[in-house]
């Protein structure tokens, strides 16, 4: 759903702009909590979140590179805003998404300059609100195990994508650049979106699922998953009472490097080799676009004629070898981006806390 330069008019465009760019600060002082800490544990969580933070960036880029089928002549990919949310929590998740999206824009020519608001506000922001809402709305209310992460995976990814279809059709009806029925545009979008909005669904829940099977202390919406110990008292079940607290055991954090390493020779695979073989039919956005009109006044990206636009590299015939480049080229340059603004965000934080002297 990369919306292009000249589907949305200037105004709107600019307004959106601003929107994103308030929502990416507001995600900024939140990613600062989310990545670092307190006390003595959380601090080396923030450490190790920070990298893993840049690897769901470059997981996003990679998968998103992966179009699928989804009906006649009809593609999807992954948005990534459920995904990233649940992983690394909300605030952080605004941040992976708006990553990925700048470098999409400005290295493949992929999404609109001038609409690059416009791509964050309904990718990184739209799709994140709305999934870890859901998300964490679901996981109060189902039984307190893993399997509960994973169902309110998928239903918050399967929500978020026509969610961000339908913002999309309410910035059409304010500033779309083509005279096109509003209902048609809602249609059509969110019809197409439901069915992308599955595939995203599966791909998100087991990603989830399986970082839950091997770190699920890496999982930011699977924190405070233990559920309270039960007795059976004159044949019922009731809450056990809380022991006493004892001071926790100082602990060296557990390493990241095998999920980190696993997790980056991964999303290289992904871009490198497989994105080779995805679908070739435009999106659901592409699709929708040519058949209601909605692209009449669309124009060439700003950066069309950059070496890797397109996801490939100029001067190299071989489509297969060309496209294995780009992506991997993708993936290095999206985790080293990425793990550096997180650093800084984890750190900033760190700095404020010494200054006031409580770390």
């Amino acid at each position: 759903m990369h919306v292009p330069d000249g589907f949305i008019n200037a105004p709107v465009s600019v307004a959106a702009g601003v929107v994103a760019a308030g929502a990416v600060a507001v995600a900024l002082r939140g990613a600062r909590r989310e990545l670092g800490g307190t006390s003595h544990a959380a601090r080396h969580g923030g450490e190790r979140a920070a990298p893993l933070a840049g690897l769901v960036a470059a997981f996003v880029f990679a998968v998103q590179m992966l179009n699928f089928p989804v009906a006649a002549g009809t593609s999807g990919h992954l948005l990534g805003g459920a995904l990233a949310a649940i992983l690394v929590g909300p605030y952080t998740g605004v941040l992976v998404v708006s990553v990925v999206l700048l470098m999409q824009a400005v290295l493949f020519a992929d999404g609109g300059l001038t609409a690059l608001g416009v791509n964050i506000l309904l990718m990184g922001v739209v799709t994140v609100v709305v999934a870890y809402a859901l998300f964490r709305a679901l996981v109060k209310v189902l039984p307190r195990r893993r399997s509960s992460v994973t169902a309110a995976s998928f239903l918050a990814a399967l929500v978020s994508v026509p969610a961000a279809a339908a913002a999309f059709t309410l910035l059409y009806a304010i500033g779309g650049t083509t005279d096109v029925p509003v209902g048609t545009v809602l249609a059509a979008m969110v019809g197409v979106h439901v069915l992308i909005g599955v595939g995203e669904a599966v791909i998100t829940a087991a990603t989830v699922g399986a970082v839950l099977a091997v770190r699920p202390d890496l999982v930011y919406g699977a924190r405070g998953l233990t559920a309270p110990l039960k007795l059976r008292v004159g044949g019922e079940l009731v809450d056990a009472p809380a022991p006493a607290p004892q001071p926790a055991p100082v602990r060296p954090p557990r390493s990241t490097r095998t999920v980190w390493g696993v997790g980056a020779a991964t999303a290289v695979v992904l871009a490198a080799f497989v994105s080779f073989y995805a679908s070739t039919s435009p999106d659901g956005l592409e699709r929708v676009a040519a058949d209601q009109g909605i692209d009449r006044e669309v124009r060439d990206h700003g950066l069309a004629g950059s070496p890797l636009a397109d996801y490939g590299v100029a001067g190299i015939d071989d489509p297969r070898l060309s496209v294995g480049l780009a992506g991997a080229i993708g993936v290095a340059g999206t985790i080293a981006v990425g793990t550096g603004v997180f650093t800084v965000v984890r750190r900033r934080r760190d700095a404020r806390r010494q200054d006031r002297g409580t770390v």
